[in-house]
């Protein structure tokens, strides 16, 4: 018990340093919903691009093609998602229908089923009851090409995804259902469900992701903080998140040892422990 405390006191003198903040009680989810918007520039993904493109069009043996990006958290399979959602010259030409819907931890398969209808529509759903949704999204989906995009996908309830499913297969064939998730356990919950497993960028690209969001000054000290800097991005493990939030964290901080107490920051070996324990559900 006395080190359970002593980690946590140590927790918490490290905030202020990190720029971490309490969530309001009653906070529905910690994290802020996606958007299908890319934010900035895509480093070191060409090979992936590529491969998942080619995965994606291979749709031969099923009538819908369901495919899963998995990650851990922060390895850019949203980015990823992304990225293809708003290709139109390379893959997105040909379809009839697209949509976007963040999932999240709650897998609520009549909110989500009313998302989906709600972005194809581009407005409202006033629909409640399962049924009547399930029918409408049928009716949009029927004999049209269609590629959707469910981000951010934590269950693994077979149940729930047969019945969530049912709808897609009205659509035309080549159709595409696009999850992301942090566990394969959720691409083996989802019937014919193939994943893409997503690895962590080089070195040399998350210097780039963090470069491009931190900020040097042109004086004298540029060369000591970028030194640090490629320390801290070192400890990113090759993470495109951290890389990213670290570089805005430090963007206005242009002293060398503001950059050392997040370089030397007790809570980087609390952080991996929850991002690897994330990977095994």
């Amino acid at each position: 018990m006395q080190m359970v405390v002593r980690t946590i006191e140590d927790l918490v003198n490290q905030k202020d340093p990190l720029g971490l903040e309490k969530i309001p009680a009653g906070s529905s989810s910690w994290r802020t919903p996606s958007t299908s918007l890319v934010r900035g520039n895509v480093y070191g993904r060409e090979d992936d691009k590529k491969a998942l493109i080619k995965m994606l069009n291979d749709n031969n043996e099923h009538h819908l093609s369901v495919i899963a990006i998995v990650g851990i958290g922060g390895v850019g399979k949203t980015t990823l998602a992304q990225w293809l959602y708003n290709n139109e010259e390379e893959f997105m030409k040909g379809f009839d229908l697209k949509a976007w819907v963040c999932v999240s931890e709650n897998f609520d398969i009549i909110e989500t089923t009313r998302n989906v209808i709600k972005q194809i529509h581009g407005g409202t759903c006033s629909l409640d009851d399962f049924n009547s949704l399930q029918n409408a999204l049928k009716e949009e989906l029927s004999n049209k090409k269609f590629f959707l995009i469910l981000d951010d996908v934590w269950s693994y309830d077979g149940d729930k995804w047969s019945n969530f499913m049912t709808p897609f297969q009205y659509g035309k064939k080549e159709s595409i259902v696009l999850l992301t998730t942090r566990g394969k356990n959720v691409a083996l919950a989802v019937q014919n469900c193939r994943p893409y497993f997503l690895k962590g960028l080089s070195e040399d690209y998350c210097w780039s992701v963090f470069a491009d969001n931190a900020s040097f000054p042109e004086s004298n000290g540029r060369a000591a903080l970028e030194e640090i800097g490629r320390k801290i991005v070192k400890k990113c493990d090759g993470l495109p998140l951290a890389a990213e939030t670290l570089g805005r964290l430090l963007r206005t901080k242009h002293d060398v040892e503001e950059w050392n107490k997040i370089l030397m920051s007790h809570i980087w070996g609390f952080l991996w422990r929850r991002v690897r324990l994330s990977q095994h559900y």
